[in-house]
């Protein structure tokens, strides 16, 4: 059985009165009398589990999935005056080093394990703030109200970046590898998990460099030294449970707990569940745009534009056949019978705007879909799949990218132990450079399609635009959808009607949002701007970033 950690608050049972005065508070946890032992340490870490992100919508912040117009993919957004990334992280990364701060001088084996998690968990909240504002105040030590480091600057990028990888450097000597962590503890912080947010980040920061000056190699470096640590460690592997269907698994109930996991945010029933199902086919909506539909290969391996088995939009269906099996287990080929979130007991046969009742781009999301009956309502805490933040298939392709951005080639051999591996989970035919130059294809671009199509609606592809700095191409075109003119779409209900026929391009495709009213500025947008409050308390020692 799963276990989901909490932290609990223990009340201290009073003993009596004593002649001395006791000012030990007996109601509640406190320094005094707490860190003493490595449960001690356990409890206090168990909180810092809380950090770890949850399901969300973040794709549509790119170009890739959309719902309703947001301020980020619009480029419309101010400087907030507060901001909750910003100030939970802070709150994590205080307690994070109160234990660290605790552990000092201890040698108890189990203590460093748990002194060695509160690391993890501060690089880790430390980088939720770095992909977001780059350089940041680095508070490394417990301060009061009248700390003078209280309000400190901005490091640089580079000194925060370096920072945030040396602790997850420091936390892998003291946590036990995967298959050390008992059944209770499974989901614990591991030598693994260190290791594959520094392959990440190394990643994230060494292809940021490369595509701005050029000089990335120390961190492409560390990402493949990392990577490799994992691949070498035999602690992981891609989810194959399920046979051909297996990716389409991994995203529900029976994924949970598999070799692919590195790290999970772990929910259970009835004691920390979720709804996610409910909103991703619900009344929120977590929809696909015509340019990741047009990402998926056929199943020669060549994309559409140029493979003899792309069958064209002329039917509802006709674009799904012949394609990566992925892009059928992502979308819903139209008419297929789901269960339907309104009506969990029968299953309906569906169209873009049933069950999902939001018509936008014309694709419904298959991807974490459950088939538990009411797996897709909104029934309460009564149901828990986890939500994968770091798998196995990214420490993959994070090793194959940073071989080939360090040297401009990537060997068939370090193609076969990454993404063909990848690829043949999903029952795509292998990648060779050879056949890239038969057929005019270039290695950078499959490797990022590769990424796209294998975490699609994952909350990838915002980070990956603004690293590879091609936001300012991709995030100013048209949103679209189905072709609905030309196909069979243009006589059906809702895309039969003149709003949605007007919305067409030359083409007969849906403009879902078009790109005037999308903004990208480069000089600005890369980062997110500091929240204004903030700002203003550091009396000039944190400066906003540049444009806002």
């Amino acid at each position: 059985m799963k276990h989901f950690f909490k932290l609990f608050l223990c009340a201290l049972l009073m003993t009596g009165c004593k002649k001395a005065l006791d000012l030990k508070p007996k109601d509640t946890l406190s320094d005094v009398t707490f860190y003493k032992t490595a449960a001690d340490f356990k409890l206090a870490a168990n909180g810092l589990y809380n950090s770890l992100a949850g399901f969300d919508f973040s794709d549509t912040e790119s170009d890739i999935a959309f719902n309703v117009a947001n301020a980020i993919s619009d480029g419309d957004y101010l400087p907030p005056d507060v901001s909750s990334t910003w100030t939970d992280a802070y709150y994590y990364i205080r307690n994070a080093n109160n234990i660290i701060a605790k552990g000092v001088g201890l040698t108890d084996p189990g203590i460093k394990n748990y002194i060695a998690e509160a690391r993890f968990f501060r690089a880790y909240n430390y980088w939720q703030l770095f992909r977001l504002y780059g350089g940041v105040p680095l508070i490394t030590k417990v301060l009061d109200v009248n700390d003078p480091d209280l309000y400190t600057s901005r490091s640089t990028r580079k000194e925060t970046v370096d920072f945030i990888l040396q602790d997850l450097t420091d936390a892998v000597a003291d946590l036990p590898l995967k298959s050390g962590l008992s059944a209770s503890d499974a989901g614990r912080i591991t030598k693994g998990t260190a290791e594959s947010l520094k392959a990440r980040i190394a990643l994230f920061e060494g292809t940021w460099q490369k595509s701005r000056n050029g000089n990335g190699t120390d961190y492409l470096n560390m990402a493949i030294t990392s990577a490799d640590h994992v691949m070498s460690s035999g602690e992981y592997a891609l989810f194959t449970g399920k046979g051909a269907q297996s990716y389409r698994y991994l995203f529900i109930e029976e994924g949970d707990d598999s070799k692919e996991s590195v790290l999970d945010r772990r929910y259970e029933v009835n004691i920390s569940g979720q709804q996610y199902p409910y909103s991703v086919v619900g009344t929120v909506c977590y929809l696909a745009t015509r340019k990741l539909a047009d990402m998926y290969l056929c199943k020669d391996g060549l994309p559409i534009t140029k493979s003899g088995q792309f069958n064209g939009y002329q039917t509802v269906s006709s674009e799904f056949d012949n394609r990566d099996p992925r892009m059928t287990m992502t979308l819903l080929i139209p008419g297929t019978a789901i269960i339907e979130v309104f009506n969990p007991l029968v299953p309906v046969v569906n169209w873009p705007n049933s069950p999902q009742r939001n018509a936008n781009t014309g694709y419904i999301t298959y991807k974490y879909l459950s088939e538990n009956v009411y797996g897709n309502t909104n029934n309460g805490d009564n149901f828990g799949f986890d939500h994968h933040i770091i798998r196995y298939a990214e420490v993959l392709m994070i090793y194959a990218e940073a071989q080939f951005e360090k040297s401009g080639v990537l060997s068939d051999a370090d193609l076969d132990k990454t993404i063909n591996l990848v690829r043949a989970r999903a029952g795509m035919p292998a990648l060779s450079n050879a056949f890239l130059t038969a057929n005019g294809l270039d290695m950078r671009t499959e490797l990022r399609r590769e990424r796209n199509v294998e975490f699609a609606l994952e909350g990838f592809r915002y980070d990956d635009i603004r690293r590879w700095k091609t936001a300012e191409a991709e995030m100013v075109q048209d949103i679209k959808g189905i072709k609905i003119k030309g196909t069979a779409w243009q006589n059906i209900a809702p895309y039969n009607g003149a709003g949605f026929q007007a919305r067409t391009d030359a083409n007969g495709f849906l403009i879902v949002q078009a790109a005037s009213a999308r903004n990208f500025n480069p000089d600005k947008h890369y980062l997110r701007p500091l929240p204004s409050r903030e700002v203003a308390l550091y009396n000039g020692k944190l400066l906003q970033n540049p444009g806002w």
